[in-house]
Formats: C-alpha cells, sequence, structure tokens
C-alpha cells in the first residue's frame, strides 16, 4: 500500500497550484485582445447565465467577501460593461446588471475562455480532466471560505453537479 501522504509532498501539489494560477492569471490578463479582467470576465460569466443576480450572490458565485465584489462592480460599472439598480423589494441591496457592451464583452470573453480551456486540456483525456475537475473542486469542498459555518476544519468532498 502506497503512502498517500508521501506521494503528495513529492508532488509539491500546493507549489504547483500556486505556480499555475498565477501563471494563468498572468497570461490571461496580457492577452491584447482580452478588453476585461479575468475577475470582470467572472462576473459578466455570471450575469450571462442570470442577469440581474444581487451583489452578495455574485460575491459568492466568485468566492469574493463585501469588499471584493464591490471593489470589482465599481471597476465593471466605469468600464461601462455592468449597471447597478437598487432591489425593488430591499431598498439596502443591489442589483448588478449587463450592458449591451457587457454582452459583446461577455461573448469576447466566452469566445477566449473556450480557447483558454482547449490549451489547457490539450494532450490529456477526458477522463484525466474529469479527475483534474473532481480534485479542484474538492479543493472547495475541504477547505470552505473562512466566513461560512463550520470552516474551521476542511470537510470530506461530495460529487456535486455543476456545468461551469
Amino acid at each position: 500500500m502506497r503512502n498517500k501522504i508521501a506521494d503528495a509532498r513529492h508532488h509539491r501539489l500546493i507549489y504547483l497550484l500556486n505556480v499555475a494560477q498565477r501563471r494563468l492569471q498572468r497570461w490571461m490578463a496580457a492577452r491584447p485582445e482580452n478588453e476585461v479582467t479575468p475577475a470582470q470576465a467572472g462576473l459578466l460569466f455570471i450575469l450571462g447565465k442570470q442577469d440581474g443576480v444581487l451583489m452578495g450572490e455574485a460575491g459568492a458565485a466568485l468566492d469574493l467577501g463585501p469588499a471584493g465584489i464591490s471593489g470589482l462592480v465599481d471597476r465593471t460599472e466605469a468600464a461601462k460593461l455592468i449597471e447597478r439598480r437598487a432591489d425593488r423589494e430591499d431598498g439596502r441591496a443591489w442589483r448588478v446588471w449587463l450592458t449591451p457592451k457587457g454582452r459583446t464583452a461577455l461573448a469576447q470573453a466566452k469566445a477566449g475562455a473556450a480557447e483558454v480551456n482547449a490549451a489547457l486540456t490539450d494532450g490529456f483525456t477526458a477522463a484525466e480532466i474529469d479527475v483534474v475537475a473532481r480534485w479542484l473542486t474538492s479543493i472547495q469542498d475541504k477547505f470552505p471560505r473562512s466566513s461560512e459555518p463550520g470552516s474551521s476544519e476542511p470537510r470530506s468532498s461530495e460529487p456535486r453537479d455543476s456545468d461551469d
């Protein structure tokens, strides 16, 4: 029987995951055809699925706290990609909507994401990519945001459906 802890140390998973994330973010941000940042693209993707979401819902989907989503919405609104409107039922809450310019940027971001996903999966079988996706999803389950209840200890992962 193999020692799983020794295998994990050998692969340097934390280091590899951090370097991969930084390189991918830098590469995507440096592409001249990108008119939006990766974070802005994430917000546009959310609004593309459900326009008019609450800022808090968008923040949760992007794993951002209140300050993070507020800043992202400010920057994305300044770029005229979205507009913010008060919620009709709760005047303290804000909803975020795509603008026509935002819809165009969303279409470009989708095309760019398809290209990046193709590059990321090149040379791997669908089964291998399924394992990678399951592993990355399990990280979110095992290490929830610190603001989530019961987040002091990692949780076991359970499969879940997602179309992202």
